[in-house]
């Protein structure tokens, strides 16, 4: 007995080890130089058209593999990388977006900056989003910014208050901006008791399922649409 309960022991610790070092090695800044790399390397095969759409973000972006079909007729590009933070987006955007002279950058994220092991403060979140916002109008003025605002995902639900008071701090500056807007996916992905729907996520709890992006899609679309889509539309 006292071998297995040893072996659990030392499984667990191994485990948490490596969980630690996966945790360590997300949060470093270049991170995601590899996938950065290979967002440069396919542009210089297939360079996406001027004034396209970006949408940049963590995982529930780079998880988006419909996408580009979703967003038609408008011309999408998906630059979303793993688990990154907002922080890490703006280390990055002068190569995965500026370059692109983009008409518009949809970006979602901040959820994993402020969710274990990383636990941002909200102010913390929110000072990073309008250093994007700095940012990307330094270098195109026109450019519009598209916020969505971040989910209620069962796995995170006991954080649910700092992410809806990031949310909020979030809209409220943006109201103050010119060129850019939030969208809220939040209050559609929550059930009539305001728990968040489990059929649009994955097993997980995390991420979204194909219902979900389906509910995005049926959120995000029809804004994008209103001021890029075409005359006739």
């Amino acid at each position: 007995m006292k071998k297995v309960l040893w072996v659990f022991l030392a499984l667990s610790l191994l485990g948490s080890g490596i969980a630690g070092y996966y945790f360590w090695w997300m949060g470093k800044p270049d991170s995601w130089e590899s996938s950065i790399r290979k967002f440069e390397a396919s542009d210089r095969l297939h360079p996406p058209k001027p004034g396209t759409i970006v949408f940049i973000g963590s995982s529930s972006i780079r998880l988006w593999d419909t996408l580009v079909d979703d967003m038609k007729p408008l011309d999408v590009i998906n630059r979303g990388f793993g688990g990154s933070q907002i922080a890490q987006v703006n280390q990055y955007a002068r190569r995965i977006v500026i370059p692109y002279r983009p008409r518009a950058v949809v970006l979602y994220a901040g959820e994993n900056d402020l969710s274990f092991p990383w636990s941002k403060s909200p102010e913390t979140v929110f000072n990073d989003f309008k250093q994007f916002v700095a940012l990307i109008h330094a270098e195109l003025p026109d450019t519009w910014i598209y916020y969505v605002s971040m989910k209620p995902s069962p796995l995170r639900w006991r954080n649910w208050d700092n992410i809806h008071r990031t949310n909020q701090m979030i809209e409220a500056f943006i109201r103050t901006q010119q060129r850019v807007q939030f969208i809220d996916v939040s209050a559609a992905m929550l059930n009539a008791k305001g728990q968040p729907r489990s059929e649009i996520f994955r097993p997980d709890g995390l991420h979204m399922n194909s219902q979900g992006y389906a509910l995005w899609t049926s959120i995000i679309k029809p804004v994008l649409l209103s001021r890029f889509g075409p005359p006739n539309m």
